[in-house]
């Protein structure tokens, strides 16, 4: 130890007389100090109207009927870690140790906590300021006074000359036992202090001294309310006010010393011990008169409450323009700060009060429900989705996780508390309410996004759109399942009640998409139309929302009406679309069509390569597209080729003559197994059209005696053949009367009982939606139908 922790009253000198005094002039200046103060306080009170006598007052001066040798230790709250700015301790700083051998008598006088004998008035201030306080300590488990005392008498040497020192005793750490339940209280006054000495006392925190003071002056009250009865004199209803303000006064100290225990818990460790005792002793005796009529312990939660608001107010909140994730940013702020001020309250705070006061679960309890008021004062500023849901994380996740609550440093005093928020009632609910709205409109406007990254990317600048696997597929399918599941994805983390409403939000919202994106493509494409790239757009949105809709069957379980309402506007549109090819493929093909079965066709092949290549165009689309829809897409546009290029045969534009009808069959068979190709390679499931033109042209190559025996083939593959389109076939085959003509006109009558039309499958009807543009029943044989007419009106 170095010289000036041996001697630190003659340090201390030092100090304030730049070495010029010697250490017995010090012990005289201290005696005279200490005298003038002790007479300076008196007098107010020997004149005070409080005292029952106050020429006969008792009260003696300790320095005059004690030597110094036998000063009993220091006062409890003159501590080292009373306020520093505390004139009782400024001037009590002189009496903290005057040398070793006064150190070594009191270690041995260490006595319970008792008042002294000496009567009690205004000395009893600075008598108690150096009152023995060892027993104190002892009971309270504090270090010894020994060590006290050095600690104080080193204090202003260590703030002013050795910081380095401070900063070391700061570093260490003491092991700290729980306080003790029960105490003995200190012997009250006979003579309380006056009201303003008491206030006095109150304004420099000490407690202890106040309280007792207060405790005479009750009992004062309670001895003169008894003997007046009911007729209490104007004195005593002067005393129960001032006892009501003195009380009220010392309740708000109090309150303002727990209020700030948790911000500066070395300042008020001390102070909290005295704080504990007047809490419990006013508890006693709440039902006695004179004191404050509500708990002392509701006052003390409620100043714990108050530390915690101060602590919440102060956590930092950036405003939202300034930073994107000011929410966050905040909620970790606000976890950090939870866990570090529990950890305060369970490693210095709870061991300056009894067990009864129950001290960390108090502070649990008022963040529980401070936090939840804070939540609910946040909640109007919290308008995206992000910042929501991580409100709601907050509340449902890392509240009650590892990270705040049930942090390992809080071990294993939050084992028994409760991790759940104090939330107000509804308020959880309308939050989640209030998210499942914000999935909803995020949704909407992620799905307009869509729309308008599509124009900018593909549309406006007509880009070609982009191959998967040879497939036209647009990006924002994957775009949209991912934001959904994401979504169902966050939304089961929070709840898993919250998932089904997720869902629907969003399936609520992709209904109306289809209808919004088709109006907006053809508003930006319709120009593009009979283009290529035109039909190539309207075969990437068949994909496409074919995609999107096996992505949104993931939920049909949990959402059946929601899914198949969104599958019913993505199959309106894929059909829409797909009409929309077909009848543009109708209207490219029409021209080409309408010119077989004429002379010119008989001759010339063009029509028929302009056919051929517009097929083998569309299959070269229908590559690109996704089978499930070119099947049936190729299927319909094969039916309608074969109606029309048959349909041809009906119209009699051209009646073959001079053998041209054997010419005429052989390019028809040699046009038709063309098509029959083609269609194969677009996997067309109409492969019972395929016999038409075969059978139609072998009729048409034979002889006139031979048709007859040929009809059976075309009357079994399609049993709706009538008389009136083998009527117009022997007209093209240039066949138009005659004997032959009835005779196969009989035998298709004949073959058609034979077949019967029960055997007709509707799903493969042809000739009946196929018109005859002219009726040639009469013309063909006008000499049998005359006759017929005659025997009718004979």
């Amino acid at each position: 130890m170095n010289k000036s922790s041996e001697n630190p009253e003659e340090d201390r000198v030092s100090l304030q007389s730049e070495g010029k005094m010697q250490a017995n002039g010090v012990a005289k200046e201290v005696l005279g100090v200490l005298q003038t103060f002790r007479q300076s306080i008196r007098r107010p009170a020997e004149k005070s109207p409080r005292s029952p006598n106050r020429k006969e007052s008792k009260v003696t001066s300790r320095a005059e009927s004690e030597s110094p040798s036998s000063l009993p230790p220091g006062s409890p709250s003159l501590s080292a870690g009373s306020p520093a700015a505390s004139p009782l301790k400024t001037r009590g700083g002189f009496f903290q140790k005057k040398d070793e051998d006064l150190t070594d008598m009191t270690q041995h006088k260490r006595k319970p906590l008792a008042r002294s004998k000496t009567d009690p008035n205004m000395s009893k201030l600075t008598d108690s300021l150096l009152k023995k306080g060892s027993s104190l300590r002892r009971s309270l488990r504090f270090p010894s006074k020994k060590e006290n005392d050095k600690a104080a008498r080193q204090e202003p040497l260590a703030a002013e000359a050795l910081p380095e020192m401070t900063e070391e005793k700061e570093t260490e750490v003491e092991e700290m036992e729980e306080m003790e339940e029960l105490y003995t209280l200190p012997e009250i006054p006979h003579t309380p202090l006056s009201v303003m000495q008491i206030n006095k006392l109150i304004e420099m925190e000490v407690l202890e001294e106040a309280h007792l003071n207060l405790l005479a002056m009750r009992l004062e009250f309670q001895k003169e309310q008894q003997q007046t009865g009911d007729n209490s004199p104007m004195e005593l209803a002067k005393k129960e006010k001032d006892l009501a303000l003195l009380y009220t006064d010392l309740r708000k100290k109090i309150c303002t010393i727990v209020c700030d225990s948790n911000s500066f818990p070395a300042r008020n460790k001390a102070l909290l011990v005295h704080v504990a005792r007047i809490i419990q002793e006013e508890e006693k005796r709440a039902e006695e008169p004179g004191g404050l009529p509500d708990s002392w312990m509701e006052a003390w939660r409620e100043a714990v409450s108050q530390g915690v608001q101060v602590k919440v107010n102060g956590v930092h909140l950036e405003k939202k323009e300034h930073n994107s994730s000011w929410l966050a940013v905040h909620l970790g702020l606000l976890g950090k700060t939870i866990v570090e001020d529990l950890e305060n309250v369970k490693r210095e705070l709870r061991w300056s009060y009894p067990p009864s006061f129950k001290v960390f679960s108090t502070y649990v309890k008022s963040y529980h429900r401070i936090i939840g008021q804070h939540l609910r004062k946040l909640e109007p500023q919290v308008t995206e989705l992000k910042d929501l849901y991580a409100l709601l994380d907050w509340i449902l996740n890392k509240y009650k996780s590892e990270k705040i609550m049930g942090s390992f440093s809080l071990q294993p005093d939050m084992a028994e508390e409760s991790a759940d928020l104090q939330l107000q009632e509804g308020f959880l609910k309308q939050l989640l309410e209030k998210y499942c709205c914000k999935v909803k409109e995020d949704m909407s406007a992620l799905l307009d996004r869509v729309i308008e990254l599509e124009h900018e990317t593909v549309w406006k600048d007509k880009t070609e759109p982009q191959r998967e696997d040879n497939l036209l597929l647009s990006l924002f399918p994957m775009d949209i399942w991912t934001a959904v599941k994401g979504k169902v994805d966050h939304s089961g983390k929070l709840d898993p009640d919250l998932v089904k409403k997720v869902i629907v939000s969003c399936l609520e919202e992709l209904k109306s998409f289809p209808r919004k994106f088709e109006t907006q493509f053809k508003c930006q494409c319709g120009a593009l139309q009979p283009q290529p790239l035109w039909t190539d757009y309207h075969i990437t949105y068949i994909n496409s929302f074919q995609a999107l809709q096996e992505h949104m069957a993931a939920y049909q379980d949990s959402c059946p009406h929601e899914v198949e309402g969104f599958k019913r506007e993505v199959k309106g549109l894929i059909v829409r679309l797909m009409e929309v090819l077909e009848e543009q493929f109708k209207e490219d093909v029409k021209p080409f069509l309408r010119r077989m079965m004429t002379r010119k066709w008989l001759t010339n092949d063009d029509d028929f390569k302009q056919l051929d290549g517009r097929i083998q165009q569309l299959s070269h689309h229908c590559d690109s597209m996704r089978p499930l829809h070119v099947k049936e897409f190729a299927s319909r546009l094969h039916y309608y080729v074969v109606k029309e290029y048959v349909g041809q045969l009906m119209k009699n534009n051209y009646s073959c003559k001079n053998r041209n009808h054997e010419k005429a069959g052989a390019k028809i068979n040699e046009q038709w197994n063309k098509l029959i190709d083609l269609f194969d390679d677009m996997k067309s499931s109409h492969e019972w059209l395929h016999h038409v033109g075969l059978d139609l042209s072998t009729i048409i190559r034979q002889n006139k005696t031979d048709i007859k025996n040929h009809l059976q083939p075309l009357v079994e593959h399609y049993p709706d053949f009538s008389k009136k389109h083998l009527v117009a076939v022997l007209y093209f085959r240039g066949l138009q009367r005659g004997r032959e003509h009835h005779l196969i006109l009989q035998k298709l009558t004949a073959l058609r009982k034979e077949v019967g039309s029960t055997n007709t499958d509707r799903g493969q009807v042809l000739f009946g939606d196929m018109q005859v543009t002219a009726n040639t029943d009469c013309l063909s044989n006008p000499l049998f139908s005359c006759l017929s007419f005659l025997q009718t009106h004979s």
